[in-house]
C-alpha cells in the first residue's frame, strides 16, 4: 500500500469526491453566484460597471489572502481546524453582505467572504493528496477539477435563476447557508486526514521553508504560471460576460444563465478526457495541446467580432476556449501536488492564491481596454488571447515537458 488512500473503500471515496467537491465548489460560487445581478446593483446603487467590478476584485483578494494563510496552517495544525474557523467567516460575512447599506460596506464584507470560502479548495486539495498519489491522485483530482471548472460556469446559471424569485440580497443569503451546510461537514464528517505523527518537525516546517521548497520546483513554477493564466482568461470571459451579453446582445437574465450552462458541458468534456489522457501520456504533453488551444480559441473570437457574425460567432469559439480550460486545470493540479506531498497545502494554497489573485489583476483590463465604447468581444478576447500567450511560453521555457517524467502507477 503506497498511500493511505489506498486502503479506502470505492464507497467512501465517492463520499469524499461528493463533500470535497461542495467544499472546493464554495469558492467558485463566492465569486461568480452575483455575477448575473451586476447590472441591478449598478442600478441600486447608481454607479458605474467598474465600480461594481470592484467588488469583484476584492473577493479574488481576498480569496487569494485566505489561501495564502489555510495552506501553510492546514500543514502546521491539520486540515480541520482551519477549515472549521474560515468556514465560520465566510458565513458572517455573507449575512454582512445580504444586509449592507452601501456599495463600500457590501465591498468590505465580500473580501472577507473571499477569505472564508478560501479554506474549502486548499483544504479539498490538501486531503487529496494527504490520501492519494500516483494515477489515483489524477483521477481524484479530475474530480476535483470538474468541480472547480464548471463551478464558476454553473454559478451565474444559479444566480441567474435565484434573481426570478429573489432580489441581489436573497444571494448572498443562500450563500451564507451554503456555508453553513459545509461547516456542519466540516465539524461531522470530514476526518483529519493528517494527524500529528505526520506533520513535519518545527525545524523543517516553517512557512518560508516550506514556500521555499515549492517555489524552488521549476516545474511547479512553470504550471503556476499556466494556471494562473489559464484562469485569468476564463476570469476575463466571466467578468465582462454579463456586460457583453445582456447589454451588448440584449440576453435576459436567465437566456444569459442557460449561455453559461451551455459553456459547462464544454469544460465537463475537457476534464473528463484530460483526466484520462494524463493518466496515460502525461499531463505535460496534455498541456501541450489545450494551451495551444486556448490560444486558437481566442482568436477565433476576435476574428468572428470583427468579421460582424454576432452572438453565436462568439459563443461557438468560446466553449472551445471553455473545453480548453478543462483540458488544462486538471494538468496543472496534478503537476504541482504530486511533487510536494510533505507540502500539499502550502502548494495548493499557492496554486489557488495564483489562480484568483492574478485574475483579479488582470480580468479588469477587459473594462479598461474596452472604455467608454462598453465590453466587446473582442477587448475580452484579447486579454484572453494575451493570457493563453504567456501560458505557452511557460509551458515552452519553464515546465519543459520533455523534462518531466511520467507518473508512478
Amino acid at each position: 500500500m503506497l498511500h493511505p488512500g489506498d486502503a479506502i473503500s470505492a464507497r467512501r471515496r465517492t463520499l469524499y469526491i461528493l463533500l470535497l467537491g461542495a467544499l472546493t465548489a464554495l469558492g467558485p460560487f463566492t465569486i461568480d453566484l452575483y455575477l448575473p445581478a451586476f447590472p441591478l446593483l449598478e442600478s441600486d446603487f447608481q454607479t458605474t460597471a467598474a465600480a461594481i467590478q470592484l467588488t469583484l476584485t476584492g473577493t479574488m483578494i481576498g480569496f487569494a489572502i485566505g489561501q495564502l494563510v489555510v495552506g501553510p496552517l492546514s500543514d502546521k495544525v491539520g486540515r480541520r481546524i482551519p477549515l472549521i474557523s474560515v468556514t465560520a467567516l465566510h458565513v458572517i460575512a455573507s449575512v454582512a453582505a445580504a444586509l449592507a447599506p452601501d456599495l463600500v460596506l457590501l465591498g468590505t464584507a465580500r473580501v472577507f467572504m473571499g477569505i472564508g470560502a478560501a479554506a474549502g479548495g486548499v483544504v479539498a486539495m490538501a486531503i487529496v493528496r494527504d490520501l492519494f498519489g500516483g494515477r489515483r491522485l489524477v483521477v481524484m483530482l479530475s474530480r476535483l477539477a470538474l468541480v472547480s471548472g464548471v463551478a464558476p460556469v454553473v454559478a451565474p446559471l444559479a444566480g441567474s435563476a435565484l434573481l426570478a424569485v429573489m432580489d441581489w440580497r436573497g444571494i448572498f443569503v443562500v450563500l451564507a447557508c451554503y456555508g453553513g451546510v459545509m461547516l456542519v461537514s466540516g465539524l461531522f464528517f470530514i476526518p483529519e486526514t493528517l494527524p500529528k505523527e505526520r506533520r513535519q518537525d518545527r525545524g523543517s516546517s516553517t512557512v518560508l521553508q516550506r514556500y521555499k521548497s515549492v517555489f524552488s520546483d521549476r516545474v511547479f513554477v512553470g504550471v503556476l504560471i499556466i494556471g494562473g493564466m489559464t484562469f485569468s482568461g476564463l476570469f476575463s470571459y466571466l467578468s465582462a460576460s454579463s456586460f457583453l451579453f445582456q447589454q451588448t446582445h440584449g440576453l435576459d437574465a436567465q437566456q444569459y444563465g442557460l449561455l453559461f450552462a451551455a459553456n459547462s458541458i464544454g469544460l465537463v468534456i475537457g476534464v473528463q478526457t484530460s483526466s484520462r489522457l494524463a493518466a496515460r501520456f502525461g499531463p505535460q504533453w496534455v498541456l501541450a495541446f489545450s494551451t495551444v488551444a486556448l490560444l486558437l480559441s481566442g482568436l477565433a473570437i476576435i476574428v468572428t467580432d470583427q468579421l460582424g457574425l454576432g452572438l453565436w460567432g462568439t459563443v461557438i469559439p468560446l466553449f472551445l476556449f471553455m473545453t480548453s480550460c478543462g483540458f488544462t486545470f486538471p494538468c496543472v493540479q496534478v503537476l504541482a501536488l504530486d511533487r510536494h506531498g510533505k507540502a500539499a497545502g502550502t502548494a495548493a494554497s499557492v496554486l489557488g492564491a495564483s489562480n484568483n489573485g492574478v485574475a483579479a489583476i488582470i480580468s479588469p483590463i477587459v473594462f479598461l481596454i474596452a472604455g467608454a465604447g462598453g465590453v466587446t468581444a473582442t477587448t475580452m478576447a484579447s486579454v484572453m488571447v494575451g493570457c493563453a500567450v504567456i501560458g505557452i511560453l511557460s509551458l515552452w521555457l519553464i515546465v519543459r515537458p520533455r523534462t518531466v517524467g511520467m507518473l508512478t502507477p
